[in-house]
């Protein structure tokens, strides 16, 4: 028999936005729940017009962000890039990254392969990173 895992991102895996209170969004992290060793890959949703509410950078770790739905915007250090559907971002190590959705929302998955002892270790949060 095959070894594998099959979780639904939307049904079986937490809403960790929701349940640190942060509204118009959905971050769900299914690493641990895939029981993945080399990689790791979350979902996010952004209603429209919603902005993430703090910016983030790894200080090792390489990402690969693919918009599933929609379309909006991700600030890029300090450039602003536009995305639709279907488009695919690779953000290296140290650069700081926040996304902000358009008028029907975004939905993007994101992949990377963090030192999965710590799959945190590294990252930085800015609250409010991106203001007009």
């Amino acid at each position: 028999m095959a070894d594998y895992t099959h979780v639904n991102l939307r049904r079986d895996v937490p809403d960790m936005a929701a349940m640190n209170g942060m509204e118009g969004m959905d971050a769900r992290f299914p690493t641990r729940d895939l029981g993945l060793s080399a990689a790791a890959i979350s979902l996010h949703r952004l209603e429209p017009g919603v902005r993430q509410p703090f910016g983030h950078r790894h200080a090792s770790q390489e990402e690969v962000y693919v918009v599933v739905e929609g379309s909006g915007r991700v600030k890029l250090d300090e450039e602003v890039v536009e995305l639709a559907t279907w488009d695919a971002v690779r953000v290296p190590p140290r650069t700081w990254r926040c996304f902000e959705a358009g008028p029907g929302g975004i939905a993007f998955v994101a992949v990377g392969a963090p030192q999965m002892d710590d799959p945190h270790a590294g990252s930085e949060m800015a609250p409010g990173w991106w203001s007009d």
